[in-house]
């Protein structure tokens, strides 16, 4: 017979979000008395309502602002091998539909029933991403329903993310099978080379997919600049494409290294060249007015409430010094992965680069991120990256 779990019980009248489809219940909706708060960190529990009634199963953290997050409305759920590995077949089956190879975001967190999780699948390679202390406490079996599941030949445990501090969880990279190192990946019917355990994330930015596909329509016979390149997604498969020329810009050599690992396996190293360099400077200093198309794919730049002004701003500078390069009838790409700045202020700001640049034009395509990356119905804030292209005249 499964044990009895603990109740982590809503405060009066703080039930109503979670009835309503919101998967987190914060601390201060939670009634913290002493037992409560004496839970571990990751403990599973049983969700109820101020009157008592089991609203689902959640993993509990009482040292977190998003203190308890629900894994499952059924609160008699079994949390097993089982479970996990369920959720990780339907993830699969939607992916592979999606995307048609095993290149993708596997689990998106809430989205798909594992809150605070990340997995992205290269191949039989698997990296796992434990953003929560419920799932850093459910590892082990996560750990035992992909061998299931998949069984892969390499998994990495990337937990250096900063909101595993959030959590009171420590940051470390760990290889919990097989032997890791770069790989190669396919991505749009080109070959890409990920760094697993030492890029950023997990190796890979598989969230732009759909959009490097579209820039890439607009790329034959273009001059291109990649501002931001990391690894080449865009500018690698814009030369894939038929670009005429392609230049990639980064800061990171490991990056830029992969980014030429790329053209060569795609037989497009003539045509794709590599500049490192702090993306400001190297755009204030750029010679060519007259690029086709020009990407501006940035890390965010707002990675806390307190920088918002400042790293908001930091978009609006960012057009201003990248417009002027497009020429007439261009092309301009430019992202925003700052999740605490929405649609309408990414927009405000690209606006008003556009202006001190002294350029106009139209928006052809607002998007967000690849369609491996879905957003849970009751968390829209979730979704973290805009994108927009535009024409310039």
């Amino acid at each position: 017979m499964a044990k009895k779990l603990p109740t982590v019980l809503l405060r009066a009248g703080e039930d109503r979000r979670v009835r309503a489809g919101h998967p987190w219940a914060f601390s201060n909706e939670i009634l913290m008395d002493a037992e409560t708060k004496a839970l571990a960190p990751g403990t599973l529990a049983t969700l109820r309502a101020p009157g008592g009634e089991a609203l689902g199963l959640v993993t509990f953290n009482p040292h977190s602002l998003i203190a308890a997050r629900l894994l499952s409305s059924n609160p008699e759920a079994t949390v097993d091998a089982l479970f996990i590995g369920r959720r990780f077949a339907q993830a699969a089956a939607l992916r592979d539909r999606l995307v048609g190879v095993p290149y993708y975001r596997l689990i998106h967190a809430e989205a798909d029933g594992l809150p605070g999780l990340i997995v992205d699948r290269f191949g039989d390679a698997f990296v796992v991403q434990a953003n929560s202390a419920g799932m850093e406490a459910l590892t082990p079996i996560l750990l035992e329903a992909l061998e299931a599941e998949f069984s892969p030949s390499t998994i990495v445990l990337k937990n250096d993310s900063p909101v595993r501090e959030l959590e009171g969880l420590k940051r470390e990279v760990v290889t919990a099978k097989g032997e890791v190192g770069s790989l190669e990946l396919i991505e749009n019917e080109a070959r890409f080379v990920a760094d697993l355990s030492g890029g950023q994330k997990t190796g890979w930015f598989y969230d732009q997919r759909d959009n490097r596909r579209f820039m890439a329509g607009l790329a034959k016979d273009a001059n291109v600049l990649d501002v931001y390149s990391y690894s080449g997604g865009f500018g690698v498969l814009a030369a894939h494409r038929g670009a005429k020329s392609v230049v990639c810009i980064d800061r990171s050599q490991a990056a830029l290294d992969s980014a030429r690992q790329a053209a060569a396996l795609n037989g497009v190293d003539k045509i794709v060249g590599f500049e490192k360099a702090e993306a400001f400077e190297a755009l204030e200093k750029q010679k060519s007015r007259g690029f086709d198309v020009v990407i501006c794919d940035p890390p965010a730049f707002v990675k806390s409430r307190k920088d918002l002004k400042t790293g908001a701003q930091g978009y609006r500078k960012l057009v201003r010094l990248a417009a002027p390069l497009v020429a007439r009838g261009g092309f301009f790409f430019v992202a925003s992965c700052s999740h605490l700045v929405d649609p309408p202020l990414f927009a405000e700001q690209v606006r008003r680069g556009l202006r001190d640049a002294e350029r106009n034009g139209r928006i052809l395509l607002s998007s967000g991120a690849a369609l491996d990356h879905p957003v849970h119905p009751g968390l829209p804030e979730t979704a973290y990256l805009k994108a927009l292209v535009l024409q310039l005249d």
